[in-house]
């Protein structure tokens, strides 16, 4: 019998592309961290299906519309792609924080989203963000917080209060190679 493919959620801005205070409004802003594209293909490689859960709030705020973010989430797609990996699915919230949308995170909307589109529980499912947000909206659902130290992620750190049982990185790349060589290790510690 076949084993059932393992998920993991990422967080996009400051996890697999380089953050910016302006936002990213278009796919020429639009850069990968170094390692990041190739640390989705080995997931990939190693019987992950990747998933994506991104606030967007550059939309709600009218800094860029759908079809650019469409072109952005393309571009990172195709990066992803030509390195022998793949997205399975972008989710994705564009809601300023002021329109408390249940999607936003901290809120768990897009990760309750992302379990009934995939049929999984999320209990001990990996989930990589640079902010404190990404990690409460995971660790809500039962997932395995991963803060990475790109993006916000090194202030995220220095603030403190992170979920119980956060694991720390200093990239995708990192967190990659440690969650695909002892997964057990990783999930348990």
């Amino acid at each position: 019998m076949q084993t059932p493919p393992k998920l993991i959620i990422l967080d996009r801005d400051g996890v697999i592309n380089v953050d910016s205070a302006q936002f990213v409004k278009s796919p020429d802003e639009w850069k990968p961290i170094q390692g990041s594209i190739e640390a989705i293909a080995r997931l990939n490689q190693n019987g992950y299906r990747v998933v994506v859960a991104t606030n967007q709030s550059g939309v709600g705020r009218g800094l860029f519309d759908m079809a650019t973010l469409n072109a952005i989430n393309d571009k990172m797609m195709e990066m992803v792609f030509r390195q022998g990996g793949r997205i399975d699915a972008i989710f994705f919230c564009p809601c300023t924080a002021e329109q408390k949308c249940p999607c936003r995170k901290p809120d768990t909307g897009m990760f309750e989203d992302i379990a009934a589109r995939f049929h999984v529980g999320l209990k001990g499912v990996p989930t990589v963000g640079d902010s404190l947000r990404d990690l409460e909206a995971g660790a809500a659902v039962g997932c395995v917080p991963i803060l990475v130290l790109t993006g916000k992620g090194k202030k995220t750190q220095a603030k403190g209060d992170l979920p119980t049982g956060t694991k720390v990185f200093a990239d995708l790349a990192e967190a990659v190679k440690f969650l695909v060589t002892e997964p057990q290790r990783f999930l348990m510690s």
